[in-house]
Order: C-alpha cells, then structure tokens, then sequence
C-alpha cells in the first residue's frame, strides 16, 4: 500500500475583504427579496406572452393539495427541479409556460377541516393564501396569471364538461375497482401517494380496497390521444 505524504506547507488564513465581512453580517435578506419580488410581480417577467414566435414549452407541476396549514419539504424538492428547468428553457430561447394551481377538492381537505372545526370553504381558501405566499417567497418563476383552484366553479364546470362529454360517447362507466385506501385519512390514494405501503400523509398501513368508480374506455381511443403502446390500462376517478 503506498503511503501519502502530507505536506508540512503552513496553510495561511484567507484574507476577508470588507465587502465579504459586511454581507456576512446581518445580511437583510427579507428586505432585498421583498424589493425584488416586487418587482418581478410588477413587471410581470414570468407571464407568458400567448402572441410570442419563440418555441414553445409547457412545464407542469402537480398542484399540492391545500390540505395543511403550509408546504413542506417535499413541495420545494420538486418545484425547485422544475423551476431550474423553466428558467432553463427561457435562457435558450423557449416561451414557457409554468402555471401553478391547488388541487384543492377531495377528502384530505375536508379531513382538515374537520380537525380544526372549521368550514372546509374557509380553510381551504387559508392554506393556498399561505401556500402562495410561501412559493412567492422562495421565488419561483410561476405565470400567477394563469393560476387555477379546483374548487372554483369556473374552472370545475369545464371538468364536469368534459366529463358529460365522454359520458354521453359511452366512454365512462361505473365499476367496482380496486384502490389503495387509507382507513385513517378515509381516501383513496395513488400509488404516488404510498411510502413503504404506508399513506405518506399519516403513515397509516394502506389496505386494497374496492370500490365504485367511474372508469375512463381509454384503450378505444388510443390512436386519437397518442397512447398507442398503453394496452388494458383504465383510468380511475378517486
């Protein structure tokens, strides 16, 4: 085994300029980012701009569910990555499209405000209040222009359109379906939603369970909507 050889040089100390010092203390990071964020907001440099010739791109996050009282760690793992890539494509000449939304419908939100005996319209509409402030602070380049809530009845009456539509084309039916289900947050979940067969909010034990669903006839479609190499998949309302 060859040995390695230390070098007996005295390291010197680093010499700290005054501007280093100076940024070093009492750095106002709150004020600085409030003047900038400001200003972004006002001059509304991450809008999209619908009439532009620059190629397009579309970066989609999922909308966190405003089913607590603010975001966590995994909200800004995700929304930093897609971030870094928006800000990406618009430096190489892209016109992007990065909106943000709160999926903000189903039980969690309702088993929120059960907890906290209040009216699920009212807690729901505090948490995204707080949820937008937070990604606001941290500086994400979301089109705010564009943002959606699932609870709104301009935005859920198109669903409920879209819905009818393949209703009516015989491409929705109702069946018993197979599901993950948490017995403590009393909801289904994806299997995005699982750790280690356990429900990633609570960490209750996940059981399969089935239940009544609506089920989207995707497989007759397949050439229409691009999805020609998915066989026998279905789609699950929850």
């Amino acid at each position: 085994m060859s040995k390695v050889k230390i070098s007996k040089t005295k390291i010197k100390t680093a010499k700290i300029s005054p501007a280093t010092k100076l940024a070093g203390q009492n750095y106002p990071h709150q004020k600085i980012e409030t003047k900038w964020q400001k200003v972004w907001a006002e001059k509304k440099i991450y809008q999209t701009n619908d009439k532009s010739s620059k190629p397009k791109a579309y970066v989609l996050d999922m909308f966190p569910y405003p089913s607590g009282e603010g975001l966590h760690v995994g909200h800004i793992l995700g929304y930093t990555a897609t971030d870094i890539y928006s800000r990406y494509l618009r430096m190489t000449g892209n016109n992007v499209l990065h909106p943000m939304g709160w999926d903000a419908f189903g039980l969690p939100a309702e088993n929120f405000a059960l907890k906290h005996k209040v009216n699920p319209a009212v807690s729901t509409k505090k948490n995204i209040d707080n949820f937008r402030r937070q990604i606001k602070s941290i500086g994400l380049s979301y089109d705010w222009s564009r943002e959606i809530n699932t609870t709104n009845p301009d935005y859920y009456r198109w669903t409920q359109w879209i819905f009818l539509q393949l209703y009516k084309q015989g491409l929705a039916y109702e069946s018993y379906e197979p599901i993950n289900w948490c017995p403590s947050c009393q909801t289904g979940l994806a299997n995005e939603d699982l750790e280690d067969g356990k429900c990633e909010r609570c960490g209750t034990v996940v059981e399969k369970k089935p239940m009544r669903q609506w089920v989207l006839k995707i497989t007759k479609k397949l050439n229409e909507i691009g999805l020609v190499k998915v066989k026998g998949q279905k789609l699950i309302f929850l």
